[in-house]
């Protein structure tokens, strides 16, 4: 089934749909689809990839398998 088979399936399936909690489900999976991640990191990790960017435009970078070795 190709893509456009399985969207036209999908909203027959809705349409049909009579009980709200269903439909509150499937409204929530389909916006969590849509979030962005860096909302779901912490205020940690944020900082950890914020200090990583800097040192790549920095220049300050290591051989990946430099870095493998590092957190192995």
């Amino acid at each position: 089934m190709d893509i456009q088979t399985s969207k036209l399936e999908l909203v027959k399936m809705i349409v049909n749909i009579d009980n709200q909690k269903i439909i509150d489900k499937i409204l929530s999976v389909l916006k969590s689809g849509q979030e962005d991640f860096w909302l779901e990191l912490s205020d940690l990790e944020r900082e950890e990839i914020e200090i990583g960017i800097k040192q790549l435009d920095a220049g300050q970078r290591i051989p990946l398998d430099d870095f493998l070795k590092k957190v192995s």
